[in-house]
């Protein structure tokens, strides 16, 4: 029989119990729990938290600081501020952003091809900042906004200041330009100290003293409603807005006198080119000449990709900046630093005579080193060679001295290196030598350095390359007898309350082992390159009736390679395949307040091209309104002490054949 059970009803019940008063006492502590949050939230912190619920009714806004002013030398200024009205948007308040720009760009306030690029940057910065996606907008642009603006929840007209130029694209490539800020520049700046801020330097002055600029920002608390839009009060509720200003950036002090920067660029227009004016003193920077230019307040308002790219794609590269990144065969402008090089290790003496007859032949070798058709023939000293500008007499010297002590000396002048100017983007041009060329090449026969490239870099040519920067300073350090600084476009910086900070000039390491006797000898064959006495030399023609005595010389730097057996033809060149002309000086000789290099590409001869520019930037800087010599100025203030050189650095090889002063 099978065994049955009898149903425990008691048991059961007493289980039902049991678990309903643990489930009882359960709710009753979440009940109390619950309570006692609702006496915290409401009654012991209740002020707190109606402060902070009324606190989402105040937004915060940024009050960008007034960008510093950029003045010359004389207190011209070169850059300063306009007021201007912006679209802003925050992105938090704003339910679609992809739609929002969509619409704004139908409604003409934005360019289509910009949208991809807005919602970049909008991702990237923070929710509640307020972005600026349109930079500048004109009194059309605001009226079609406004009629409009209720479509658009959480974004705004604000009234911002952008930059100015007055002088448009006068010394741009020394200013730079302040451009919008994109998501590359939101990586590495702070974000908060920009809140509000759409322009940002990219590019020379501008770019390198950005922080001094820049200012601090302040901010203001406002009333808004649900919608993002400020008012005066939501019902009884009228909060206390606090407030802090803006803390304006200091003002940047250049070492440019606008007027020579404007009568350099007037010399060289029409030219592709360059031109650099330095005090050799202590190393300011007079005039930075880069042309052609670009005006610079296309970037401040937003440049359009089609106006960006007539500039990228133009062939004479009016971005480029020729003065600091341009690299060229040095010409015959080097002849002087040798001369010295060879006087020093007594090579030669100043007045042994080496007969030149246009043509020069290495000893065992049928290659054959020509000179123009203008070279000046027979018995030639160090001076006069110099003075007219002997190609023969420095292949000859050249392979003399051999490239291994050629190198050695040239680098304390600056070869290869780069200057330490002040603002950003130099390159250090190229001073060669067989270490140099043993690292730059990767097959082993190319390795080897030929005795005729040690001919070759007698005239500047081959694989050397300098900048007109360099040529500049070079210029000046021989002004200077050894003595140079490290070129500078600001030379102080001035705070909203008017007090000047001076930045002291840097001195370079100066150059040693050249005695007087042998700077005298270089210097007085620079001085008879201007001048037509016991010979002419070949810048006379250009400084004939100068009021003042300047010390120069010419360069002419060939582009392409002539074939052996083949003549240079300028008419029957392409204009771009033609030579660069160069000419550097330094002025009055006897006491020199200006060096300056100047760069005419595919003009030719230095002598005819680029002499004559140097002359009206040296007669805008030396001469009064009636064309005497104006009186020196003050001594320069003190200079702080030399800094290591930093050690060359390697750059491409460009192989170019010998030149033609």
């Amino acid at each position: 029989m099978p065994e049955v059970r009898i149903k425990d009803h008691w048991r059961e019940q007493r289980m039902f119990d049991r678990r309903a008063l643990t489930v009882g006492a359960l709710m009753a502590l979440a009940t109390l729990g619950l309570i006692a949050r609702l006496i915290l939230l409401q009654v012991v912190r209740h002020e707190y938290y109606s402060d902070l619920s009324q606190g989402n009714r105040v937004r915060t806004e940024p009050i960008p600081a007034a960008r510093g002013l950029i003045l010359d030398r004389n207190g011209e200024v070169v850059a300063s501020n306009q007021p201007a009205y912006q679209l802003e948007l925050v992105p938090e308040e704003v339910p679609n952003i992809r739609d929002t720009l969509t619409r704004l760009a139908a409604l003409g306030l934005l360019r289509r091809e910009e949208v991809d690029e807005l919602r970049r940057t909008i991702a990237v910065s923070r929710s509640f900042d307020s972005v600026p996606i349109r930079l500048h907008m004109s009194d059309d642009d605001v009226a079609r906004f406004a009629v409009r603006r209720f479509e658009f929840q959480g974004v705004d007209i604000k009234t911002r200041q952008t930059r100015w130029y007055p002088n448009g694209d006068l010394a741009v490539h020394a200013l730079g330009y302040v451009g919008a800020i994109s998501e590359e520049d939101l990586k590495h700046i702070d974000r908060a100290a920009y809140a509000g801020t759409a322009l940002i330097g990219k590019l020379g002055v501008e770019s390198t003293y950005e922080e001094q600029l820049h200012g601090k920002n302040g901010y203001r608390e406002v009333l808004v409603n649900a919608q993002g839009r400020s008012v005066e009060r939501q019902g009884a509720y009228q909060p206390i807005l606090r407030t802090r200003a803006p803390s304006a950036g200091e003002d940047a002090l250049l070492s440019i006198d606008l007027k020579l920067q404007r009568a350099a660029e007037g010399a060289l227009a029409g030219h592709r080119g360059a031109v650099v004016a330095l005090d050799p003193t202590n190393g300011d920077v007079l005039a930075l000449v880069s042309l052609p230019g670009f005006d610079p307040n296309m970037f401040a308002r937003g440049i359009t990709s089609a106006e960006y790219g007539a500039l990228a794609n133009d062939i004479d590269r009016p971005l480029f900046n020729r003065a600091l990144r341009g690299t060229y065969p040095s010409g015959s402008t080097i002849k002087p630093v040798l001369g010295l090089a060879a006087l020093t290790d007594h090579a030669i003496a100043a007045d042994t005579k080496v007969f030149c007859n246009a043509v020069y032949y290495l000893p065992g070798s049928a290659h054959v080193w020509r000179a123009d058709k203008d070279e000046p023939r027979g018995w030639l000293d160090l001076p006069e060679a110099i003075s007219r500008s002997s190609d023969v007499y420095f292949y000859r010297l050249a392979s003399t001295l051999g490239i291994d002590r050629i190198a050695s000396f040239l680098e304390p002048f600056g070869y290869g290196q780069p200057t330490g100017i002040d603002i950003g983007g130099e390159k250090p041009g190229l001073l060669p030598s067989p270490d140099w060329k043993r690292k730059a090449f990767k097959r082993p026969e190319d390795q080897t350095w030929f005795p005729g490239e040690t001919v070759n870099i007698g005239i500047g040519q081959g694989y050397l390359l300098v900048t007109p920067l360099q040529l500049a300073h070079i210029s000046g350090i021989l002004a200077e007898r050894g003595r140079g600084f490290h070129p500078r476009v600001v030379k102080g910086m001035r705070d909203a309350d008017g007090h000047v900070s001076w930045l002291p000039a840097v001195a370079d390491a100066p150059i040693k082992g050249v005695s007087a006797a042998d700077w005298a000898v270089v210097i007085d064959a620079m001085v008879g390159t201007t001048h037509c006495t016991r010979y002419c030399g070949t810048a006379w023609v250009a400084f004939k009736g100068a009021a003042y005595e300047a010390a120069g010389k010419t360069g002419t730097a060939q582009v392409y390679t002539v074939a052996q057996n083949a003549k240079y033809n300028a008419n029957t060149v392409a204009e771009r395949l033609r030579d660069h002309a160069w000419f550097i000086a330094f002025a009055p000789a006897d006491a020199p307040r200006i060096a300056v290099a100047v760069l005419v590409e595919n003009a030719g001869f230095g002598s005819m091209s680029a002499a004559p520019v140097a002359r009206k930037v040296l007669d805008a800087y030396l001469l009064d309104a009636d064309g005497k010599l104006k009186p020196a100025p003050a001594a320069p203030a003190p200079v702080a002490p030399p800094i290591p050189a930093a050690p060359p650095a390697a750059a491409p090889s460009v192989t170019t054949a010998a030149n033609h002063t």
